[in-house]
C-alpha cells in the first residue's frame, strides 16, 4: 500500500477557490474510481488558512504513477498552477 500526503500551499486568501475548482473539476470522484485506489480525501488545516492536505492511498506505487498520467491529472497541474504557491508531499509505503 501506497500513501501519499499532499499538502497544497495555496496562494494567500485562495484555497477556497482552489478546493472548489477541484471540486468542480470532479479530481476526488474520479480518482476514487481508478484501479487500485483506496482513499482520496481532502482535509482543511487548522493552522494555515492557506494549506490543503490530500491523504490518498493506492494499492501499489504502479497504479498511483498510472493516476498521474490520466488527462484530469494533467488538468489539476493547471489549477494548481493557478492557485498554489507550492506542494509538499511526504509518501509512505508499506
Amino acid at each position: 500500500m501506497l500513501t501519499w500526503n499532499v499538502t497544497y500551499h495555496c496562494k494567500p486568501g485562495q484555497r477556497e477557490a482552489f478546493y472548489q475548482a477541484i471540486c468542480e473539476l470532479g479530481m476526488r470522484d474520479n480518482s476514487l474510481g481508478e484501479d487500485g485506489n483506496r482513499r482520496y480525501d481532502y482535509y482543511f488545516a487548522a493552522a494555515d488558512p492557506d494549506d490543503l492536505l490530500l491523504v490518498e492511498s493506492w494499492t501499489t506505487p504502479e497504479l498511483q504513477q498510472a493516476h498521474c498520467q490520466t488527462e484530469i491529472f494533467a488538468r489539476l497541474q493547471e489549477i494548481k498552477a493557478l492557485y498554489c504557491a507550492g506542494v509538499e508531499i511526504d509518501k509512505f509505503d508499506y
